[in-house]
């Protein structure tokens, strides 16, 4: 069971419970809260879900665990960079989520995976869900990612990822252009409160991850730049969250930045941010490897029109 406990603040306005759990902090549709939740109480008192907010009140949602996925493997085109007995390299496509979850059952990376590597679901009967996976990429965000056939070979590179001896390079379009060409980006990630699908990064404080990434600027085009980045830690949106907070959101962000003038401006409707390249020590091996992923068509094509409508 999973409890929720949350602070309503005193600005809330007077609806109901349900539509504020939804609506105003943007947890669960009103469907999902209805099949999910078991019990609500507010200031201890168990109420409906019908019942009224009450400003500075708080509240605590018990909430039924969530089934598993039910999926399984697809043959689907996956693009190879690498692959030997114990790990294989992809190329992740925008728009490829990497592993089944909630209203995602298929078309997945996994499912592709397990389907490739047919013994990958033998190798990890205790994760369903997330056999192989050593990190992962957003949904929106294309490139090169690195998977385990065997427990041992995850448990290696896993901890190459926790003790920072992975080189991760990405590269971005974003809007604006930061005042140095080159810097680090240092603050702390912590969910919006307005927005639990959303983050922002603060200066500091006892809550919420660190994260580091140093940048860039590879070329200008007026109002839009070309950065290099290369994430010192690896924090959920980290890229995103601190483009943002620089100043210069990634273009095409349909969550930190707004996509709606791209179509007419011809801009391909897609998140600008690739994971060019990982460096990464294989198992069995004495030096690191660098895999590459070719950046994508979109991409080259929108750096040709912000090339010629600035006339460099």
């Amino acid at each position: 069971m999973e409890t929720l406990q949350i602070r309503i603040e005193e600005s809330a306005p007077p609806t109901r419970l349900d539509v504020y759990l939804s609506k105003r902090l943007n947890l669960l549709s009103r469907s999902q809260l209805k099949e999910r939740v078991m019990e609500i109480r507010l200031n201890g008192r168990k109420v409906k879900a019908s019942h009224r907010v009450t400003p500075g009140g708080d509240l605590e949602v018990f909430l039924r665990p969530l089934e598993p996925p039910q999926f399984s493997a697809e043959e689907l085109p996956l693009r190879i960079l690498y692959e030997d007995s114990h790990v294989i390299v992809v190329d992740k496509p925008e728009g490829m989520v990497v592993h089944p979850g909630a209203g995602v059952n298929q078309g997945t990376l996994v499912q592709g995976l397990l389907y490739h590597v047919r013994t990958l679901k033998e190798s990890f009967p205790e994760e369903s869900i997330r056999p192989g996976i050593v990190h992962r990429l957003d949904k929106e965000t294309s490139g090169v990612l690195i998977a385990a056939k065997d427990p041992m070979t995850l448990e290696y590179l896993s901890a190459q990822f926790r003790n920072k001896g992975v080189e991760k390079i990405y590269v971005a379009i974003v809007k604006g252009c930061p005042s140095t060409r080159e810097g680090l980006i240092q603050g702390i990630l912590v969910r919006d409160p307005r927005n639990r699908k959303r983050f922002r990064m603060i200066a500091g404080g006892k809550k919420g991850k660190s994260m580091e990434t140093w940048f860039r600027v590879l070329r200008r085009f007026g109002p839009y730049s070309w950065i290099l980045l290369k994430p010192k830690t690896g924090r959920t949106h980290q890229l995103r969250v601190q483009m943002q907070a620089l100043g210069c959101p990634i273009l095409g962000d349909p969550v930190y930045s707004r996509t709606g003038n791209l179509h007419r401006e011809g801009i391909p409707l897609r998140l600008y941010l690739h994971a060019f390249a990982l460096r990464i020590l294989l198992p069995e091996e004495t030096t690191h490897r660098t895999f590459y992923s070719p950046i994508p068509e979109a991409f080259k094509k929108t750096l040709r029109l912000l090339a010629e409508s600035r006339g460099t």
